[in-house]
């Protein structure tokens, strides 16, 4: 390497020195806002854009249901300027952490406002059996399944920002207003996909009952060995009532969630003939570079395999 080769190299360093106290001051000018699950720091991410740091507690393809809390997370807490819940009992453990972590922050309740549906959608053939939800116990917490729903959270979202941060609200306006139309245009191609699929096909199995927003918006029947939490486990009853169901109303297939175990879903395949549909996302984003790294590619990835299995 020449001599004006190295002494390119030794200036970009100095040049790359000199601008890490800047970006790292830039970094801490940002609002801090800490959401509980990967789904909710997509929607924060889009409306705070570069103006909010977001970090997510429970990742891509984690389940926030049974989730355990650590020491970082408090911290997390502590240091944050803005937090973001579900609501709905969807983090029952949420309430506890907040408290330990001594944390000031204003909290926002993404779901303020959303209609709620009953935690099974469908009494008569879905018994949920004994689960602990904590609050909101008879509330299905899944409302970011409607597409209308995920309007309000937006909303929400935006008026809590602009509260924590206003010298940026007009940013905040106009991110969310952006994020509307597109929201609005995923509902219109959800709703256009699903009214080619006869009426009668529109029936299929999940892993628990997550989708009960999704089933009262868009006209799919799901059923599900287990209920709106995954704290407990599907039983042998639970299991056998699923099959006989499945071959009772000839459903034609089954899908496994990111966040669970794949063999119950195999065994209720296998023992009931309905084919595997493929792998969706209800409560938890796929990782970065996976097929569901936002809540519009989420949407869209579920939806291609609806079609995929049931057309």
């Amino acid at each position: 390497m020449g001599w004006f080769g190295r002494r390119g190299i030794a200036a970009a360093l100095l040049v790359l020195v000199g601008l890490a106290p800047s970006l790292a001051a830039a970094e801490d000018a940002k609002l801090k806002a800490v959401a509980t699950f990967s789904i909710l720091a997509d929607l924060v991410a889009q409306v705070g854009g570069d103006r909010v740091a977001v970090t997510s507690l429970v990742g891509p393809d984690a389940d926030a249901h049974g989730y355990a809390p650590t020491p970082g997370d408090a911290r997390k807490l502590a240091e944050a300027n803005l937090i973001v819940v579900n609501g709905l009992g969807f983090e029952g453990w949420m309430e506890r952490l907040i408290k330990a972590s001594g944390s000031k922050a204003p909290l926002v309740v993404a779901s303020k406002n959303v209609k709620t549906i009953a935690g099974s959608h469908d009494h008569d053939d879905h018994d949920h059996g004994d689960h602990d939800h904590g609050e909101g116990d008879h509330a299905d917490p899944h409302a970011w399944q409607n597409v209308a729903n995920v309007k309000l959270y937006v909303a929400n979202i935006r008026d809590g920002l602009t509260a924590a941060d206003p010298a940026n609200a007009a940013l905040y306006i106009a991110n969310a207003a952006a994020y509307t139309q597109k929201l609005d245009a995923l509902d219109a191609e959800i709703r256009a996909a699903l009214a080619a699929i006869p009426q009668e096909r529109r029936r299929i199995i999940t892993t628990h009952d997550s989708f009960g927003y999704f089933s009262a918006a868009y006209g799919m029947r799901f059923l599900a060995p287990q209920g709106i939490s995954t704290d407990s486990e599907a039983g042998p009853k639970d299991v056998a009532r699923i099959i006989r169901q499945i071959r009772r109303d000839k459903v034609p297939a089954v899908f496994v969630e990111s966040i669970a175990d794949p063999r119950l879903m195999q065994q209720i395949a296998r023992e009931s003939g309905a084919k595997v549909g493929g792998r969706i996302y209800s409560d938890a984003l796929s990782a970065p570079g996976g097929p569901a790294p936002g809540y519009l590619e989420m949407m869209r990835s579920n939806l291609t395999a609806f079609r995929e299995a049931l057309s």
